[in-house]
């Protein structure tokens, strides 16, 4: 007698599927809101730090423009302090020697810099600036300079405070003349239209082109007088000789 042996294979049953779709109908939502929650968190972190990026990279210019100045620093007060440097080595636009201002526009109170070459604030058309928008929305813009130091106080709204000190930074003006000039530590004259005279003489104009100093001209020795010739000696008396009187 032939014994037909059937095999039963496993699967799942119809109530194991339903409550299989429904278990996966409560997860998967809550993993699309979560990974949507992170999406939005690591948007927010980026902007954040791309916002934290260029305030960190503003800080640094205006770091650089100051510890590279020649120290001649000046600060208006307002609302908010205007810090003009006079010349710096901190050039954006590959300018040997740039005058630096930093200041708060009244729209959307924005903090600018401004870069050029012997410029004055307002700038006339045929001045050549470059102005450079830095931060929006500024609180608190605010420098002091006292004996070598540079204080810098400058806010965001709704952004955490930035301070720094720089220390060292001399102003190189010993005095000012009645006519404007401005008499250096290191012996240059400085004009009221930005002409520099050296010590030994020289200009160097405010375009840059530099005059050599004129050459000094040997003085002129002054010979010393002749002595009149004296008679000669005969036996150790002077002969004299005498002028008749006309009288």
């Amino acid at each position: 007698m032939n014994v037909i042996k059937t095999k039963y294979t496993k699967a799942f049953t119809l109530l194991e599927v339903l409550i299989s779709i429904m278990l996966l109908g409560i997860i998967l939502p809550s993993l699309f809101s979560t990974v949507s929650m992170m999406k939005d968190s690591n948007s927010q972190l980026l902007g954040y730090l791309g916002k934290a990026k260029k305030i960190t990279k503003a800080t640094k210019v205006l770091y650089l423009d100051i510890i590279s100045s020649d120290g001649r620093i000046t600060i208006k007060k307002d609302e908010f302090s205007r810090l003009c440097i006079e010349e710096t080595k901190n050039s954006l636009y590959a300018l040997p020697l740039a005058k630096v201002c930093w200041l708060v526009l009244k729209k959307n109170k924005t903090l600018v810099r401004v870069e050029g070459n012997n410029y004055h604030l307002p700038t006339k058309l045929e001045e050549k600036v470059e102005v450079n928008p830095v931060m929006k929305h500024v609180e608190l813009f605010d420098v002091y300079h006292k004996k070598d130091k540079v204080l810098v106080f400058l806010k965001q709204t709704g952004k955490e405070p930035i301070t720094f000190m720089i220390q060292g930074i001399l102003n190189p003006v010993l005095r000012i003349l009645p006519d404007g000039t401005q008499i250096m530590r290191d012996g240059r004259k400085i004009l009221r239209d930005g002409t520099q005279i050296l010590k030994d003489g020289s200009k160097i104009l405010p375009d840059g082109t530099v005059i050599s100093a004129p050459k000094k001209q040997k003085p002129i020795k002054n010979r010393a007088p002749q002595k009149p010739p004296t008679a000669p000696r005969d036996g150790g008396v002077t002969l004299e000789t005498k002028v008749p009187s006309l009288i």
